[in-house]
């Protein structure tokens, strides 16, 4: 559970203690100065996260409010590679600190010891990182460096796994968020840029359960031993909904339940001209297989019949969309792909520290308002920016600290919350009316 005193002592430990030390391991301090290791982090981490557009200037005055008096200049002058190199480090202790919230209330999600979405964002990052974090684009200087952000974000009760940095060519398939164990009886959901049949085998083999769109290239068995690619049997079948045994992989042969709902027809229309405009882009041909599948939702899962229904997959699916949110928030509102200035340096110290407030604003949002279904993350950092400066006050006492985290709390647990909507229902509402039947 995430208490207070336990996010206080997270807070105040990656902030001071270990920044202090990482400080020293990194030679970022070599002598003393009044603009030590964890100053130097509280100013960068607590500023941005007050204001993820602050200037030098306005960086100084949250250094003030810390007691040390520095000039833009003099600021400035301490963004360098052993700078970047220590917040890289203040970042793995912040990642390394696992607080867990009070479970949120959705009764379908109670089925499953945790819930686990996993999924990845892009830094793209000047080209000057190219060897260090190499990216996409192998000769655009535009993309030809990024910093891939690997996250797995436990749904039920809002645990946050990373970011793991990965450099941006890597594939999700060789994240670390493939070996990472599995709780038994928990679900995994992730999307296609982590299918891996050996990584279904080993959750399997953890007695945890998993909820994947079906892969268009991987072969399925049926019960009578026949092998089908995913078109051919879909069109063997005449149902509108579809909820058979199968088998995954010619070699693997997983076991697993292929579910698939007809799409009306405006949808798979819809779909087919995005097809179309996708491969115009790219200057390929649309295969008739994708034409194909653009007439279903498509699922394939371990998960047995009498704990899910195919309505209940569904709609359980379409959570994996609230860690595309969580990154949204990151870039959007924490701006961790913004940046004022051209030295590189400066530039990837600004992400570091960015991505360690994100982290310290997801454990404020943890205190209070995790429980409720309907919370709106927006809203919440908004109040946590603007307590951001009691927090930086407060930082050298746990006391204090504490103080300012629970009058957080007090205004979190009121006015961020998400309105309800009659069309287009939010991913909330529609857990909620699983349990209540009215989408039974």
């Amino acid at each position: 559970m995430t208490t207070i005193p336990r996010v206080v002592e997270a807070m105040q430990t990656v902030l001071t203690t270990k920044a202090d030390e990482a400080a020293n391991e990194t030679g970022f301090v070599q002598r003393k100065s009044k603009m030590d290791g964890a100053s130097f982090a509280q100013t960068l981490v607590l500023g941005w996260l007050q204001n993820p557009g602050a200037t030098l200037e306005e960086l100084t005055q949250t250094s003030a409010a810390l007691g040390v008096i520095i000039t833009p200049q003099g600021l400035e002058q301490r963004f360098s590679e052993s700078a970047a190199q220590f917040l890289q480090k203040v970042l793995e202790e912040a990642v390394n600190r696992v607080i867990s919230a009070e479970p949120v209330a959705i009764p379908i999600l109670q089925r499953f010891t945790a819930t686990y979405l996993d999924d990845s964002t892009t830094v793209t990052l000047p080209q000057e990182f190219a060897n260090v974090w190499p990216g996409s684009g192998y000769a655009d200087p535009e993309t030809c460096a990024g910093l891939k952000l690997q996250v797995r974000l436990e749904y039920t009760q809002g645990t946050l796994h990373g970011p793991f940095l990965q450099d941006g060519r890597s594939h999700d398939r060789k994240s670390v968020l493939q070996q990472m164990p599995v709780a038994a009886h928990s679900l995994r959901i992730a999307d296609l840029g982590y299918w891996s049949l050996d990584a279904l085998k080993e959750h399997g083999s953890q007695d945890g359960y998993w909820l994947f769109r079906a892969h268009v290239q991987t072969k399925l068995y049926t019960q009578d031993g026949q092998i089908w690619s995913l078109v051919e049997l879909l069109q063997s079948i005449p149902d509108a909904e579809i909820d058979i045994p199968v088998q995954l992989g010619v070699q693997a042969r997983i076991p697993a339940r292929l579910l698939a709902v007809r799409v009306p027809q405006e949808v798979a229309d819809k779909r087919r001209r995005a097809l179309h405009k996708e491969a115009r882009h790219k200057g390929q041909a649309v295969s008739k297989d994708r034409l194909a599948l653009a007439d279903w939702n498509i699922f394939v899962t371990s998960v047995p019949v009498e704990l899910l229904t195919v309505r209940e997959a569904l709609i359980l699916a379409r959570v994996r969309w609230q860690i595309e949110l969580l990154f949204k928030l990151w870039k959007s509102h924490g701006q961790i792909d913004e940046w004022r200035s051209r030295k590189p340096w400066r530039i990837l110290c600004e992400v570091y520290a960015k991505l360690v407030s994100m982290i310290i604003q997801h454990w404020l949002l943890l205190l209070s308002c995790w429980r409720f279904p309907d919370r709106s993350w927006v809203k919440a950092a908004t109040t946590i920016r603007n307590h951001a400066i009691t927090l930086t006050c407060s930082i050298a006492s746990t006391q204090a600290l504490s103080y300012a985290m629970e009058t957080i709390q007090r205004c979190l647990s009121v006015g961020c919350r998400i309105n309800k909507r009659k069309d287009q229902q939010h991913t909330y509402q529609l857990l909620l009316g699983l349990a209540d039947g009215s989408l039974a």
